[in-house]
């Protein structure tokens, strides 16, 4: 698979690697979103470590700068392993 853009969620030198630790994304019941996305999305982001886990889950759980003041993040993050 070829990686030629900076943004993809895989790095290329760990693409083979075994990813035991997650983060499942999803919206609470009702959230104005799921009307775009449908109510069941989720997404999974899988991590090699669990230290790499709690890391991009604390970043993921920060409020970001580029949201407006008025803006609320909805997500529901949660720590998961296989």
């Amino acid at each position: 698979m070829d990686y030629c853009h900076k943004h993809n969620l895989v790095e290329p030198e760990k693409a083979g690697a075994e990813r035991r630790f997650g983060i499942r994304v999803t919206l609470p019941q009702g959230d104005t979103f799921a009307r775009l996305i449908g109510d069941d999305w989720e997404t999974i982001h899988w991590y090699s470590t669990e230290e790499e886990r709690d890391d991009a889950y604390d970043n993921m759980a920060t409020r970001h700068g580029y949201y407006r003041n008025t803006d609320d993040p909805t997500q529901i993050l949660q720590k998961i392993s296989r």
